[in-house]
């Protein structure tokens, strides 16, 4: 028995999907592109190129669709810890940004009159 295929972004099935993977073949979940490095067997943050296949044309956007024909998708390319950090820093930068409120009527008129006072 195979295992199921998984994005390598969010963790989403990849079942509905046929095998083998095009090149234009996305995520039903999150729409990432799926003929990536990051979706492939051979991606390896540890080495050099971050490809274990010598002969493979280096790729220097590792989560876009590129044309290698080496790509071989992987079953285990979704990681749970490193998609925990990411919803984790997206949660802290929500908390950063997110709390600021546009300012109020107000604010926006008296702003607008001092930027003409400028010019006059």
């Amino acid at each position: 028995m195979t295992e199921e295929l998984r994005c390598f972004r969010c963790g989403g099935s990849l079942s509905a999907l046929s095998l083998p993977l095009s090149r234009r073949d996305a995520c039903p979940s999150c729409s990432v592109h799926l003929h990536a490095c990051r979706m492939c067997r051979f991606f390896d943050p540890a080495v050099p190129k971050q490809c274990l296949e010598d002969d493979a044309e280096e790729v220097t956007h590792k989560e876009r669709a590129n044309f290698c024909e080496w790509f071989s998708p992987d079953p285990n390319a979704f990681d749970p810890a490193r998609a925990g950090k990411s919803a984790a820093a997206e949660a802290k930068l929500a908390a950063l940004f997110g709390g600021a409120e546009a300012p109020a009527e107000d604010d926006g008129d008296d702003l607008l009159r001092k930027a003409e006072d400028l010019f006059r």
